[in-house]
């Protein structure tokens, strides 16, 4: 198993960057749209629908899949931005106003429910994923790379002093001494990046600028809340269904939303905040 996780990690990792860094934008938004229909199957196993709701479902994804593509592809960047706005804000409300009181009830809503927050999940991380990547490829980078940071430090802070269940009914494996290793992670990840981006030019230092930095971190601290949320919320979504795993997609990694979950909640408010900041500033 250990093999397996190796290389799909690898494989994974050698597809991201070459297409993060490399492909054209219209192939990126195609590539991160098969992500997101993907996830979307996944999500479909995990309502509770019928055959032939689930069905249904999966053809209202496609459909929803294309017109946002061909928003983006065939119409003016006047359409597209203000579109990727709505969905970050609703993203934003989700996760603050529905998802946490969702995870605090000891009972699902319906499968129509959860299935529509499916689309609420997914279709502004796939937004995300476009315009961050129009904005710059490092910058999308180093915002997944606070979610990988969040989790690293998780991980160990949990192993070495975890004691307090953080959901124990959701995901027992993680603390509340987790979160605090995050946290401290994170903060000292964009400590590194405010050093940097003052020493040097980057694609980042405008974010930087202001106030040594403090406002970005404490951006950044905020994301990591919302990670948390991200995996908490996937993981209550597959308790609920029976399922380990989202999917068998990717081998020894399990599925999409598995790898993705704590983007879902961070990667929309992250461009939500960068595009606040960006009207500021304008």
């Amino acid at each position: 198993m250990l093999l397996t996780r190796v290389i799909t990690a690898v494989a994974i990792l050698v597809v991201l960057v070459g297409m993060l860094f490399f492909a054209s934008a219209i192939a990126w938004s195609l590539f991160v749209l098969a992500i997101a229909l993907l996830a979307c199957w996944e999500w479909s196993r995990m309502c509770g629908l019928t055959p032939r709701g689930q069905g249904v479902f999966l053809f209202a994804t496609g459909v929803l899949g294309a017109a946002f593509w061909l928003l983006y592809a065939r119409a003016a960047e006047g359409a597209f931005v203000p579109a990727a706005s709505i969905a970050f804000l609703v993203s934003a409300g989700f996760w603050i106003l529905v998802a946490a009181p969702w995870l605090a009830r000891k009972a699902r809503p319906g499968p129509v429910a959860c299935a529509s927050a499916g689309w609420v999940v997914m279709w502004p991380t796939w937004f995300a994923f476009v315009v961050l990547r129009d904005v710059s490829p490092w910058l999308l980078l180093a915002i997944s790379a606070l979610v990988w940071v969040a989790d690293i430090a998780a991980y160990f802070a949990g192993r070495r002093f975890g004691k307090r269940k953080l959901a124990p009914a959701v995901s027992p494996g993680k603390t509340w001494e987790g979160v605090y290793g995050a946290l401290a992670g994170v903060a000292l990840y964009g400590i590194v990046l405010s050093l940097v981006s003052h020493a040097y030019a980057t694609p980042i230092s405008a974010i930087f600028a202001p106030a040594l930095g403090i406002p970005a971190i404490a951006c950044m601290l905020l994301l990591v809340a919302l990670s948390v949320a991200g995996d908490l919320f996937e993981s209550w979504m597959k308790r609920g269904a029976g399922l380990k795993d989202s999917s068998s997609l990717l081998p020894g990694h399990g599925g999409i939303l598995d790898r993705v979950d704590a983007l879902t909640s961070t990667l929309p408010v992250a461009a939500l905040l960068l595009f606040l900041l960006s009207m500021r500033a304008a």
